[in-house]
């Protein structure tokens, strides 16, 4: 059985004005249940990650501050949003949550984790409403106990994973591949290992291919033996901070055309959600959904 990481606080430890994007994390899992999608034993509540796990990917002064909450006003301000120790407890459990799911994609070929993506987190720092970065966390934890030896980071957000390129520049075990927009946020990109980068307005049919033709070039040149898949939804034509130009339909066929990839290679893959910040919820729900739907439909 799939397995998909929840916490029932995700929703809560924000300001008003933050609340909005954070509603999905509750409505995802009331929507699979209610039309059937999963059961209550698909779901499971991560604890907190260890802090030495967390030292895998970030820095010691980083993360002391952060637990302590002494960064500076210019780190909080690029944060995007006040810290507090609630705040702090959701990303030890998203991470965990990341964690956790790689270990149930290794039993089960592929787990989801209704948070996560919280990939402008670098090693030194947190930006984007990301203050930990839970897959690269989690990955090298697969790496740290030998779970997995050449990790592919599959990230389709609408934003490039700058924190992610950051953290595994120089580390040939983990390839980054990063397709985003190119006029969108950070406005100060890192280098990932492939970087494709999309012109405003990219439509369904370039993205597509452009997608395909990627991962076409995976399976005929690398031995990947671990996926981890940002499934961000901001690339959809609705969300008023993407850019592009992607139906729902598109959106599901990139998701589709991923866990394929994943399925006939038989490499596990673990899936954090991302993204999405389109003006009318019901879309950045269904297109999350989606996610879901087809991950059971293809490996359970």
């Amino acid at each position: 059985m799939i397995k998909i990481a929840f916490d029932p606080i995700y929703a809560h430890p924000l300001p008003a004005g933050h609340r909005f994007p954070m509603l999905k994390y509750e409505l995802i899992p009331e929507q699979l249940l209610y039309e059937g999608s999963i059961t209550p034993d698909h779901l499971f509540v991560p604890e907190e990650v260890k802090e030495q796990y967390i030292l895998l990917a970030h820095t010691a002064e980083y993360w002391q501050k952060l637990k302590e909450q002494t960064l500076s006003y210019h780190e909080i301000r690029r944060i995007g949003f006040p810290l507090s120790e609630q705040l702090i407890k959701r990303e030890l459990i998203i991470t965990q949550g990341s964690i956790d799911c790689a270990l149930h994609a290794l039993k089960h070929g592929c787990a989801l984790n209704i948070a996560g993506g919280t990939h402008h987190a670098g090693s030194h720092w947190g930006e984007g409403f990301c203050l930990l970065n839970d897959q690269a966390v989690a990955a090298h934890y697969l790496l740290y106990h030998q779970h997995a030896k050449n990790i592919l980071i599959i990230d389709l957000d609408v934003h490039q994973g700058n924190g992610t390129a950051e953290i595994f520049e120089h580390h040939p075990q983990v390839f980054t591949f990063s397709m985003h927009g190119a006029n969108n946020f950070p406005y100060r990109k890192e280098k990932s290992d492939i970087d494709i980068a999309l012109k405003d307005l990219t439509n369904d049919e370039e993205y597509l291919y452009i997608l395909k033709t990627q991962l076409e070039k995976f399976e005929q040149e690398s031995a990947f033996d671990f996926i981890f898949y940002q499934a961000g939804v901001d690339v959809l034509e609705t969300d008023k901070l993407g850019k592009l130009a992607l139906s729902m339909e598109a959106c599901k066929k990139r998701d589709e055309l991923v866990l394929n990839f994943a399925k006939n290679n038989n490499i596990p893959i673990a899936i954090s959600m991302g993204g999405g910040y389109s003006e009318n919820i019901k879309h950045i729900v269904e297109a999350h959904c989606n996610t879901f739907r087809l991950a059971l439909e293809i490996f359970e």
